[in-house]
């Protein structure tokens, strides 16, 4: 008899322990959803820094349920995407670029959320307070340093007076750098020109309409702009134009030169905010940031093609160099 209860108070303890051990790991398992405006090179990178980080902080397969959906360019899409991630209920979900980030804080004030490759997080209304952000919202911002790229254009071409921005002027985070680039070109004599593309398909005839009217191109962090850069570049060596960008992936697609961030590294600093959030800290508790580190790379081969020379000093610097 008593070798039957010991024996049932074994069992009970056995199973006992395996409850708490599938509790405890069910404890420890968390969802990480992600969502992206479009797929390109800099959004994309984003979303793999993320990924990278979050293994390197012990959450890997066995522990880590981690999602990724794209709007295709699409806001609508963007919002209905984000009315289903806040229906899964993931520990945290993460809006990469300016679009998604605000369908994401629409749809919901509970769950939390991280916003990453945003320009600027109070004009697209995403936080009220950068370094208290409250709610259950902070991020990323990747603010384009526009006065060192304006003099980086201009090392490249220093009669510059009249520079040509290809925008979609429905996208917030476009229409904030355009703002920005015009004061500060005011400051530096230059004359900004815009070229408003509301689609990737515009882009073509909204950059044609700059040759004859300007010295250089940019091309902002503009996803319409930079889904379809290569209708820019076609422009650039047609018109004998040099095309500039805020993007250092656009350089390995035609852009002559970029100076910009590693977006590879933004995806890891915003890994690291989302790691503080997993291990207890509240989103609203944590400053938005600015991403920081910059590369420029530059394109040896394209700057012939659109009529000028890389400059001795830029090319010494260069972080990458594209041949």
């Amino acid at each position: 008899m008593k070798a039957s209860m010991t024996l049932k108070k074994l069992c009970a303890a056995a199973v006992a322990a395996t409850t708490l051990t599938l509790s405890t790991a069910q404890a420890e398992s968390v969802y990480v959803a992600t969502t992206a405006i479009v797929e390109h090179a800099a959004l994309d990178s984003v979303r793999d820094g993320i990924k990278q980080t979050l293994e390197e902080s012990g959450y890997t397969d066995q522990n880590l349920k981690f999602t990724y959906e794209s709007a295709q360019g699409n806001p609508a899409v963007a919002a209905q995407i984000a009315r289903k991630l806040v229906g899964d209920g993931p520990d945290v979900i993460v809006g990469i670029s300016t679009p998604s980030a605000q369908s994401l804080v629409s749809a919901t004030r509970d769950i939390p959320i991280v916003f990453s490759a945003v320009t600027d997080p109070l004009s697209a209304k995403l936080v009220a307070n950068l370094d208290a952000p409250g709610g259950n919202v902070t991020g990323l911002s990747d603010k384009t340093p526009v006065a060192q790229h304006l003099e980086l254009i201009r090392e490249f071409v220093p009669e510059l007076t009249r520079l040509g921005v290809p925008y979609n002027p429905g996208e917030p985070n476009a229409v904030a750098i355009v703002a920005l680039l015009k004061e500060e070109a005011a400051k530096q004599g230059i004359t900004i020109v815009e070229a408003p593309a509301p689609k990737s398909s515009d882009v073509m005839m909204a950059s044609q309409k700059l040759i004859g009217d300007v010295e250089a191109i940019y091309c902002p962090t503009d996803n319409t702009i930079l889904t379809a850069l290569e209708s820019v570049v076609k422009v650039g060596i047609d018109g004998r134009i040099p095309v500039f960008s805020a993007d250092t992936d656009s350089v390995k697609r035609g852009a002559v030169a970029a100076l910009g961030f590693n977006y590879f590294d933004i995806g890891r600093q915003t890994g690291d905010v989302i790691v503080r959030i997993l291990k207890g800290e509240m989103a609203g508790d944590i400053p938005v940031r600015v991403a920081s580190g910059s590369d420029l790379y530059v394109n040896t081969k394209m700057a012939p093609l659109m009529g000028i020379e890389i400059p001795a000093a830029v090319l010494a610097r260069a972080t990458k160099v594209i041949q």
